[in-house]
């Protein structure tokens, strides 16, 4: 399931956009004198996404149905309350949650974290698999059934851990 923008914005449109924002990324001028370039565009709109994230993190009061109506509002306007668009806009963001909530920068993942990332995996292959069936992709369905499948048998495992680590359980020998 691919969706591709009808009117894609470039990498240089986006560099401005996160200069508006004051959040411009730093480029090496010896790398790029001329400012952002075409392989930077997925960088530049991670940046951007960060960027829009934060803004609505810090503008919204923990627990606020009505600030996050408002914002939910707003996206509606712009996707769409139901187009292929939004469901593979929420797939990319469970799993950019999931991957987030690994923290794959830190050296020892705990397993509570793991169990809780993994979760957001299986949600966001199980929808997947949901919209292949939709789209009769048989073979899509079984590839995303599979990833999550794994993802299931992960999150038990990291269960299993933390109940160890809590002196709950026994460790498996194997």
């Amino acid at each position: 399931m691919s969706i591709s923008s009808e009117y894609p914005v470039s990498a240089d449109q986006i560099y401005r956009a996160l200069v508006a924002l004051g959040a411009e990324p730093l480029f090496d001028p010896e790398m790029r004198p001329e400012g952002p370039q075409d392989e930077d565009r997925w960088r530049l709109l991670g940046a951007l996404l960060a960027k829009v994230e934060l803004e609505i993190t810090a503008a919204t009061r923990l627990g606020s149905d009505e600030d996050e109506g408002e914002v939910l509002l707003g996206w509606i306007e712009e996707a769409g309350p139901d187009s292929g668009t939004t469901n593979n806009v929420l797939i990319n963001r469970l799993h950019r949650t999931g991957v987030q909530l690994l923290g794959l920068d830190e050296d020892e993942t705990f397993p509570g974290q793991s169990a809780a990332s993994m979760a957001i995996v299986v949600s966001a292959d199980t929808f997947g698999a949901h919209l292949r069936f939709q789209d009769g992709d048989v073979e899509g369905v079984r590839r995303a059934l599979g990833r999550a499948e794994v993802s299931v048998i992960e999150v038990q495992q990291s269960m299993h851990d933390l109940r160890v680590a809590i002196g709950d359980a026994e460790e498996e020998e194997e």
